[in-house]
């Protein structure tokens, strides 16, 4: 065991776990932020992206200590509200089904988003890609991240 300060949600959070636990199991099971979603467990599915320092990256396969002083985001530090442009989107264009991926969905989404503000469809499905959604709500998705851009 060691123990990690972690910059999660603009706080310092402080675990002492194995160095090769997933940031994943960091966040939900020791933290209890469990918007981040457990889908694959190899990095495929993008139920489990997380912010890491504004990059859309995949916890499940990150280990606690390749972290360091990198800032991470979970989508309950996105917007204290649920407010965010992206989340508002997403509930106006009505994406989720069964919802499970949805927090995936939108980390990956957010973070395209700070980095592109006026993605074409192109670009879209380019950074969408491999966030897997079993219910098929992809073109609600592509909707919602471009009403997104135009807030």
């Amino acid at each position: 065991m060691a123990t990690y300060t972690l910059n999660i949600n603009g706080k310092k959070q402080e675990v002492d776990v194995d160095p090769s636990t997933p940031i994943l199991w960091v966040l939900r099971d020791h933290l209890n932020l469990v918007g981040t979603k457990y889908g694959c467990g190899i990095a495929q599915c993008g139920a489990c992206t997380i912010h890491l320092d504004g990059k859309a990256t995949r916890s499940c396969v990150l280990t606690v200590s390749s972290i360091g002083e990198q800032k991470i985001t979970t989508i309950e530090g996105l917007s204290e509200k649920g407010d965010h442009p992206v989340q508002k989107a997403w509930l106006e264009v009505d994406v989720p089904q069964c919802g499970y991926c949805q927090a995936g969905q939108i980390m990956t989404a957010s973070a395209l988003l700070e980095t592109n503000p006026t993605p074409t469809d192109e670009e879209i499905e380019t950074a969408m890609n491999g966030n897997i959604c079993r219910c098929g709500t992809y073109l609600r998705i592509r909707k919602a991240v471009k009403m997104a851009a135009k807030s």
